[in-house]
């Protein structure tokens, strides 16, 4: 049997109603919950789905950042404002996340309309990443072709020396 005849018992773990949450945020959480403690790899990653700004599709994986499940229901990712993921979402707002969680046998797929954090929140997530990740970003021009490894590498070794002082590295204008 090749590698893509062999199956799943997909009946081995059922789902009814009665086991869900009528609220799907807390629903999910829960189901977040359930995937950290099965130490299922990168819980939190899920698939971004956007359309271009041409209208064609484009997928992508992410990050999950954080998430609100009050009276403004919310998840979270990042993306560099010049990269295509953020061009396209300044174009058609529409975004669709899908969480693949395969060993567990669920997924979730979310559609809604993605909007820019506020610029304090940027602030406080790119504070909150370690200093080296700051110089790089700061250092690369996210999503955008590099001239070559070295120049990248010259790039960041000059802000390391530019910081060298303590002082914060700050976040970069399209971050």
């Amino acid at each position: 049997m090749d590698s893509l005849s062999r199956h799943t018992d997909y009946g081995s773990v059922g789902l009814s109603e009665s086991d869900l949450d009528a609220d799907p945020m807390v629903q999910f959480a829960r189901w977040l919950d359930d995937v950290e403690r099965a130490e299922v790899y990168e819980p939190n990653a899920m698939v971004v789905g956007t359309v271009d700004p041409d209208g064609a599709p484009s997928s992508r994986t992410v990050l999950l950042k954080g998430m609100d499940v009050g009276a403004a229901p919310h998840f979270d990712f990042v993306t560099n404002y010049g990269s295509r993921k953020a061009r396209a979402l300044d174009e058609h707002r529409g975004v669709t996340l899908l969480f693949p969680w395969y060993s567990l046998q669920r997924q979730v797929i979310v559609a809604g309309i993605a909007e820019r954090a506020p610029i304090a929140v940027s602030d406080a997530y790119f504070e909150a990443r370690p200093r080296d990740s700051r110089i790089g970003s700061a250092a690369s021009e996210q999503s955008r072709p590099i001239a070559s490894r070295v120049a990248l590498e010259a790039q960041v070794a000059a802000l390391v020396e530019l910081y060298a002082d303590g002082r914060d590295v700050p976040r970069p204008d399209g971050w």
